[in-house]
């Protein structure tokens, strides 16, 4: 097994804007680049030729840490919230929605030690920033004294099976199935708005009705409180490397995924059938399919009714480097 290697860098900056009208967040943070989890059919793997590296192994065994990622959200924050006399409501409704682990995951095992998730947490909570985050590893637990204080629109666990068998071929480095159900029932039972991101739904390996309905029965089973899912994409970098992986574990398999596959997504008629399916389960079980519509203007929502109640919270004046919001952590 190839020794994983660990390199720091610099970051400018930690929040990232996303512009696509179809992402349902603002901004997305990404502490680390690479990700041990190692799952063969991760999207993020496209990534990697932007910093002249491979989608094979070397996306799992050597791991990119953003080490100044809290500071560098410090500072963006600050700037921001400078623009609006330091008053945290219209800086919350300026940012809106931010999501950690959009491309590699927040708590791959390097978090235990490093805690650049947790650190980037922290400034999010400090400016009461609206925030959700994706995730396999039960790590997150480790912070649910942070969390359950937030403002955490979603917590998403991404589970495809109960098959450790599956896992272990397809995610060799991620935690196994019921350690991310616990995590699920946990979350949900300290107050953390926790649901199961099915993703991605793989073919002819965790596609059936039987695999579905049995996953999505776990997951009510550990309260959760939504179920979302997603179908396997292939982009030509991405690609390679899962047929390789598929090639290694389920060599019958490969002609079918050639044939379904002709471009990144699987056959239309296919698709519609696997979605048609997937609202069947969800609507069989009474689990909603998606966590609730979030205004991108920042407005209100009921998860914030919760929160500490401030008269028009204001930041002192001009003191970017002194603690700005004080939380009863």
């Amino acid at each position: 097994m190839p020794k994983k290697i660990y390199e720091t860098s610099v970051t400018k900056q930690t929040l990232n804007r996303v512009k696509a009208e179809s992402m349902p967040f603002d901004w997305s943070i990404n502490p680390y680049r690479g990700c041990a989890h190692g799952c063969s059919f991760c999207y993020a793997r496209a990534f990697q030729s932007f910093i002249g590296r491979e989608a094979d192994d070397e996306f799992q065994n050597r791991i990119l840490l953003k080490t100044n990622a809290a500071e560098a959200l410090e500072i963006q924050l600050s700037r921001m919230a400078k623009r609006f006399d330091y008053d945290i409501n219209q800086l919350r409704d300026h940012v809106g929605l931010v999501t950690l682990g959009t491309a590699t995951d927040p708590y791959q095992p390097v978090e235990i030690q490093s805690k650049i998730t947790r650190g980037c947490l922290e400034v999010l909570a400090k400016y009461r920033i609206r925030t959700s985050i994706t995730t396999r590893s039960p790590l997150i637990l480790r912070d649910l004294d942070l969390l359950s204080q937030m403002d955490i629109t979603s917590v998403n666990i991404s589970l495809n099976t109960l098959d450790p068998g599956i896992i272990r071929m397809m995610e060799p480095g991620a935690p196994l199935p019921y350690k991310r159900l616990q995590a699920v029932q946990k979350l949900s039972e300290n107050g953390v708005r926790t649901g199961l991101f099915i993703a991605p739904i793989l073919p002819f390996l965790t596609d059936s009705r039987e695999s579905l309905e049995e996953l999505m029965t776990a997951a009510k089973e550990h309260r959760a409180s939504f179920a979302m899912t997603s179908l396997l994409r292939l982009t030509p970098d991405v690609k390679a490397w899962f047929m390789h992986s598929l090639e290694q574990h389920h060599p019958a398999l490969v002609p079918k995924y050639k044939s379904l596959f002709r471009g990144a997504y699987p056959d239309n008629a296919y698709a519609d059938q696997v979605k048609a399916l997937a609202r069947e389960v969800k609507q069989k079980l009474f689990l909603s399919g998606e966590v609730p519509e979030e205004s991108r203007s920042g407005c209100m929502t009921a998860a914030e009714s919760d929160l500490p109640a401030f008269p028009k919270p204001t930041l002192p004046l001009p003191a970017p480097e002194v603690e700005q919001l004080s939380f009863p952590f």
